[in-house]
């Protein structure tokens, strides 16, 4: 019998999910004003798109095309850190709710790039 807690941090499927959901509730918390709008906007796109490329690179139809959409993922990813520390800057009360989503689109953006060099 395998550990499902172990295997819950291997599954990407899930674990991208997790973390566009997370994004989203993230954003909830976040309030409106003219310089958050855009980044709400910009975290919420990328923080989703994350586990919606992995599903497609996970259908791939070549090898190519899987190298092609893992390669959007870890962009995402990279995006998604990017803008939970954009919102962290505008919104400082917000730092310890974006700390552990920064470090989980870090994990995953190092998950992704391991995996796009990995594939020829």
């Amino acid at each position: 019998m395998t550990n499902k807690t172990n295997n819950k941090k291997w599954d990407l499927e899930e674990r991208t999910a997790k973390f566009g959901e997370n994004i989203i509730r993230f954003c909830k918390k976040v309030p409106q004003n003219p310089i958050t709008i855009s980044l709400i906007t910009q975290l919420v796109k990328a923080g989703t798109s994350v586990g919606a490329n992995y599903c497609e690179a996970d259908d791939a139809e070549s090898k190519k095309d899987f190298r092609h959409k893992i390669g959007i993922v870890k962009k995402e990813s990279r995006e998604s850190k990017h803008f939970i520390r954009m919102i962290a800057a505008a919104i400082p009360e917000l730092k310890d709710d974006a700390r552990p989503l920064w470090q989980e689109a870090k994990e995953l953006n190092l998950f992704f790039n391991s995996i796009y060099r990995k594939v020829k």
